[in-house]
């Protein structure tokens, strides 16, 4: 089984690009990158995942857009559950700008096979996909009191909080379940520059998403929580309770 995570562009910025594979028990990383366009992200997608192939696609972005003003109910409940650590998440809906890229791009996702799955029976093979959100991710998995900043600021305290987030994947990630196994030569320099501060930050963004789609694979409802539906939108957060 295979679990892709994309970090994708809302507009027409890059996106970071992670797939990991579970073998023997353990996910391993297969590759990390960063693509500009959705066809080069589709392409990507194809070469990693061959027709028929099992898996899960774990997408940082509103794929499904039922409302045509305000916002989603999965972005109303990330505030009312996730407010206090700071991760409630961008209003989604027809109007805004970004709608009809992100709205594709999970209709591109069902043509190939990967059928949404806001619930499902763990450990079933398939080809699924799935909305997720990093910030309250990262806050449930690493039992953190805010999310870490690294979004927006200076660059020298974002490079700080980006640290506190590898450091992190590289230290607790292994000693859950499933556990992320990353190989010695897994080494990512943090830069000091923006532009490359960035692509790190995209790449780090789309491993949280891979592991969040490898999280709700395993374990279900029994250890995630579900924020909407397929009619409303919704977004899969790992739970706090539960994590070993």
């Amino acid at each position: 089984m295979k679990f892709i995570g994309i970090d994708l562009g809302w507009k027409s910025q890059p996106s970071g690009l992670c797939c990991l594979k579970l073998i023997d028990g353990q996910l391993q990383l297969l590759d990390l990158d960063r693509e500009d366009a959705i066809a080069d992200i589709l392409a990507w997608i194809d070469q990693r995942v061959q027709q028929d192939e099992p898996a899960i696609i774990a997408v940082d972005a509103p794929t499904l857009i039922p409302n045509a003003t305000g916002s989603r109910l999965p972005d109303k409940l990330t505030h009312k559950y996730f407010g206090k650590y700071h991760a409630g998440c961008y209003p989604a809906n027809q109007n805004l700008p970004f709608a009809q890229r992100t709205i594709n791009f999970g209709l591109e996702l069902e043509a190939r096979g990967f059928a949404h799955a806001p619930t499902i029976d763990p450990q079933k093979f398939g080809r699924y996909q799935i909305e997720v959100f990093p910030h309250p991710a990262i806050v449930n998995l690493f039992n953190l009191k805010r999310i870490l900043k690294y979004k927006k600021g200076r660059i020298n305290e974002r490079r700080l909080e980006l640290i506190k987030l590898y450091n992190y994947t590289l230290n607790i990630l292994p000693s859950l379940s499933p556990p992320l196994r990353l190989s010695g030569s897994f080494a990512l320099e943090i830069p000091t520059t923006g532009a490359a501060l960035k692509a790190t930050e995209d790449k780090l963004d789309s491993l949280i998403c891979a592991y969040v789609a490898a999280y709700w694979w395993y374990w279900g409802e029994q250890r995630n929580l579900v924020l909407g539906d397929r009619t409303t939108g919704y977004i899969i957060i790992p739970m706090k309770k539960g994590l070993e």
